[in-house]
């Protein structure tokens, strides 16, 4: 046991060395084309131009990239690699590219980049195989909605981790906190979006996917990632505010930190919750904002629904596979069913 978890660590390792160094080459062609500048001093050929303006230029820009993200000096060998800098253009596009999906392999350096870059924010609400799983996770999403999609998924995990560290001190002594000081792993990550993720992928497969609408599979997507912040805010908000807390199916009074248990702080959390997630997929494009109370009833419904599987299945002898993964995944999948079932009705 010892040497798979020494073999593991040390291979994580060596892949987390190898995408900061990726990001190393990838992050100067981001700058340059975010800036513009690479038109300035890079020549017909794709290799830089060698006039004293042209290599100023060069020098001034090379000299900002180890201040804004603390990487090692990159040499100027290393920067007028030609094919890093023919691929500038299409990656920046790619950047903010709202139409059809980004193509598979800029997808993966700039998912991989962005990861290495914010690696030491996302190790504290990750565990070091779900930011993997979260990688790999981020490559799917970027590759099929782009930036938008990507982004949607981050403000879930950062607002859920975020939630979930409120008293958390408390919730720890009552023993009702989550596990790994609340860090996410890849069972985490898999139960709380492969429901959006599989939206997602649907949605560029065309005008209508199963005869359902590609803007639907859109709703879908951001309603499934509201649906799980929803359940996290009504979760960990209604364990430490919670003042009465009834059992969903009964209306017994039953123990914070019950699964099917509910309160009223939690409820109008869950409320909260699935209403930003919601809002921020209109902010970025994904949905109309006819589509906003839509995604939140979706939502709402689907965590009560939640509520009643996790009182009435969930820890039964007769059904352990049951577990809050699983939960998570028929909670999004849900979630994501009333919304795009909603769309069809209304918009």
């Amino acid at each position: 046991m010892r040497k798979v978890a020494h073999f593991s660590a040390r291979n994580l390792c060596r892949t987390m060395v190898w995408m900061k160094t990726t990001a190393n080459h990838f992050v100067f062609v981001v700058l340059i084309c975010i800036t513009g500048e690479s038109k300035a001093f890079v020549g017909k050929q794709g290799a830089f131009t060698t006039s004293p303006l042209h290599l100023r230029q060069r020098d001034e820009l090379i000299q900002r990239i180890p201040q804004v993200f603390h990487f090692s000096e990159l040499t100027k060998r290393e920067l007028s690699l030609s094919p890093i800098v023919e691929s500038a253009s299409s990656l920046g596009k790619s950047i903010f590219r709202y139409s059809g999906p980004v193509p598979i392999g800029q997808s993966v350096i700039l998912n991989m980049a962005l990861f290495a870059i914010f690696q030491a924010k996302l190790l504290k609400m990750l565990t070091p195989e779900g930011f993997i799983h979260a990688c790999a996770l981020g490559m799917g999403l970027w590759s099929s909605l782009g930036w938008r999609g990507w982004t949607l998924c981050v403000a879930y995990l950062f607002l859920g981790s975020l939630v979930t560290k409120v008293r958390f001190a408390e919730k720890e002594k009552l023993g009702i906190a989550e596990g790994r000081g609340g860090r996410r792993g890849p069972e985490n990550v898999w139960g709380s979006a492969a429901t959006g993720l599989t939206c997602a992928l649907c949605s560029v497969q065309g005008p209508s996917f199963l005869g359902i609408p590609s803007e639907l599979f859109l709703l879908g997507y951001v309603a499934s990632l509201a649906t799980k912040l929803s359940d996290t805010f009504a979760s960990e908000i209604g364990k430490v505010y919670g003042k009465t807390t009834f059992l969903i199916t009964t209306l017994e009074r039953v123990e914070p930190g019950t699964e099917g248990a509910v309160s009223a702080e939690g409820t109008a959390a869950s409320l909260v919750g699935g209403l930003a997630l919601s809002l921020y997929g209109y902010i970025v494009g994904l949905i109309g904002l006819q589509a906003v109370p839509i995604s939140a009833v979706a939502a709402f419904i689907a965590t009560n629904v939640e509520s009643v599987l996790g009182a009435t299945l969930q820890g039964k002898k007769s059904m352990e596979w049951m577990t809050n993964e699983v939960v998570n995944f028929i909670n999004t999948l849900i979630g994501a069913g009333v919304a795009i079932a909603l769309g069809k009705a209304f918009l």
